[in-house]
């Protein structure tokens, strides 16, 4: 056996020896076993803060920050608070793109994203696709099931890439009205990476269904939700996700929004 030192809050410390009382187990048996099934199931979970409902009823204030985020992943996509950029986290870094890219260093609140971290169950290389369709079509055959999440990380040099981001919109906007007013972009013969998740369509209520792409050049100076993208070959990178946790806000509009509405047409349309 091992010994590990670790410094944890002193009110997650009594929490476990609590837990370890009423278990009647010991305090190292009892963190060996969280952290073995943490270890293990890690590559295989998701962890979403917020829904896709609530984005797209205008809910885009701040709800986790993103230090826990990057905890529960390295690898995902996401939104700024009032909708300002789009998110792309890749190699345990968060970008902010519109257009340009930046770095997010500091820690902030995050009103939506989904993180994984990141280790393919399959490789595979794509020949020459002429639009965002045909690469989601080339990728469906690697998918292990439509009732499974599944991240995808693509890396080439791309013809020709079309992108957009959102911007800061007025409290309450709904995510339709909020597309309107994007920003589009085009770049040319730009290597980088895509970073995709795909969720089932059942997920429509928490999660954004099909393929949801979002680009970050090699040089970290250019980046966006992809609209649209060609090559001539590239490289696909494939995990499995088949543990899924959603992180509700505690407190602000998420409370007291109506979320009945199914917004999976809203979503296709915004997308």
């Amino acid at each position: 056996m091992a010994n590990l030192a670790v410094t944890i809050p002193s009110s997650l410390e009594v929490a476990v020896r609590d837990l370890s009382t009423r278990r009647k187990t010991s305090v190292d048996d009892l963190v060996g076993a969280v952290l073995s099934e943490y270890v293990q199931s890690s590559p295989r979970r998701m962890y979403q803060i917020s829904t896709s409902t609530a984005l797209v009823e205008g809910v885009y204030s701040g709800a986790v920050s993103s230090s826990t985020l990057l905890q529960h992943g390295d690898f995902g996509v996401g939104t700024f608070e009032e909708l300002d950029g789009e998110m792309v986290i890749l190699d345990g870094e968060i970008y902010q793109a519109a257009g340009n890219v930046q770095r997010r260093t500091d820690d902030f609140l995050v009103p939506f994203a989904a993180v994984t971290h990141f280790t393919e169950d399959a490789e595979f290389e794509i020949g020459r696709f002429a639009s965002l369709k045909e690469l989601e079509a080339a990728c469906d055959p690697h998918r292990h099931s439509d009732n499974l999440f599944h991240a995808l990380r693509v890396d080439g040099i791309f013809d020709t890439m079309h992108a957009r981001a959102v911007h800061p919109v007025p409290k309450g906007t709904r995510l339709l009205d909020a597309a309107g007013t994007e920003f589009e972009f085009h770049f040319h013969g730009v290597e980088g990476t895509l970073v995709c998740l795909w969720s089932p369509r059942y997920s429509s209520s928490f999660s954004i269904p099909g393929y949801h792409f979002h680009f970050i050049s090699k040089d970290r100076t250019k980046g966006g939700h992809v609209l649209n993208c060609t090559a001539k070959q590239v490289r696909a990178r494939i995990q499995v996700v088949s543990q899924y946790e959603v992180r509700l806000p505690q407190s602000g509009s998420f409370l007291t929004t109506n979320f009945d509405k199914d917004p999976a047409s809203d979503l296709a349309k915004a997308e």
